[in-house]
């Protein structure tokens, strides 16, 4: 009865107002794609993405011409794609590690992951760019992608104690890691080449300029394991709310549920980062903003924050590729301008 209670809380009153605000999410997200898609310096309308689409089905309804054919099945759907599944990655992700850690503060980065890939991927930059040839392109995300992983199997492991993890002790030991971390880079950037310095500033200020149907199959499978699997663990993340020991004692195997969250958020994070660089305030920023519309429940929080996490991330792409075209400015820029102001906001809101 207890556990039916803590994870059964009230539906009846919530469902039509969730699935009211679960339909303005996904009207966001394709509203978000169809400008992501027909804004740039090759424009499409909508009329035109739906003419694109049904020539392809066979029926000729828009007409269209032949560059705006290569733009928008070879740049626009790949780099909307690639946007909306880290997006929703980093959100999601970032809402499960909030209700693991039971802090709303957390985020991908507390588990060392983006800290390990922007050391590996500097290391790389700085170290072996000049005997990588013309395959250097191919060792940076390989590099970030095995450092996020690794850097992530060390905080983990640094947190056993007694065969338990504490979530506190993770925290800290994730805390001490991304500094050990960020004092190596800072070393690596020091010893650095103006065009290796160049390099790994920006690449620590995120791009989502490597997006093709190549890196999005790479990226691909990583982050549908996060989608499928973080979302199953949203009756044991409310009972985990509860407390460690109350949470044990109500059925959760509370060791497995820390480690299948952390891997499933680990693999689907370092493979983003180790793409696109890093993007901050997504993981932090979507599930604040979902926790106030739809409350703490994990079963309406994690889609939810997956849904507004993909268009947050295709709006701020579009921005960082059309604002100041025909350069691109560092998307990192753009999610840090957006999501700071939002979250001094929410901050105010919750002391006012």
């Amino acid at each position: 009865m207890i556990r039916s209670a803590a994870q059964g809380q009230p539906r009846a009153a919530h469902k039509p107002r969730v699935r009211r605000w679960y339909a303005l999410l996904a009207l966001l997200l394709m509203l978000s794609a169809v400008i992501g898609i027909g804004v740039g310096a090759v424009g499409i309308t909508p009329a035109q993405i739906f003419g694109l689409v049904t020539s392809r089905l066979g029926w000729q309804t828009f007409a269209f011409d032949g560059v705006q054919d290569y733009v928008f099945f070879t740049i626009r759907i790949p780099r909307v794609l690639f946007a909306g599944l880290i997006g929703a990655s980093l959100a999601l992700s970032g809402a499960a590690l909030q209700g693991l850690y039971r802090n709303p503060l957390a985020d991908p980065g507390l588990i060392g992951v983006s800290s390990g890939a922007a050391l590996a991927a500097a290391f790389v930059i700085a170290g072996l760019g000049q005997f990588a040839g013309s395959s250097f392109a191919f060792f940076v995300p390989l590099a970030a992608f095995a450092g996020g992983l690794l850097t992530t199997a060390l905080v983990y492991a640094l947190s056993i104690r007694n065969g338990r993890v504490s979530t506190t002790r993770m925290l800290l030991t994730g805390i001490a890691v991304n500094a050990l971390a960020a004092a190596g880079v800072g070393i690596i950037v020091w010893g650095s080449t103006d065009a290796q310095l160049r390099s790994i500033t920006f690449w620590r200020l995120g791009s989502l300029g490597a997006a093709t149907w190549t890196t999005l199959g790479l990226i691909a499978p990583f982050a549908l394991l996060a989608l499928l699997a973080l979302p199953r663990h949203a009756g044991r993340l409310n009972l985990l709310s509860l407390g460690e020991r109350e949470a044990g004692l109500l059925g959760v195997n509370v060791p497995r549920l820390q480690l299948e969250v952390i891997v499933s958020s680990a693999l689907a994070v370092a493979a983003s980062v180790a793409f696109t660089g890093l993007i901050g305030f997504v993981g932090l920023i979507a599930p604040h903003l979902m926790r106030l519309l739809l409350g703490s429940d994990h079963r309406r929080l994690l889609p939810a924050s997956a849904l507004f996490g993909a268009s947050l991330l295709i709006v701020a792409d579009t921005v960082a590729r059309t604002v100041s075209a025909p350069a691109e400015l560092p998307i990192g820029v753009i999610t840090a301008l957006i999501g700071a102001p939002v979250f001094l906001l929410i901050l105010r809101r919750g002391h006012s």
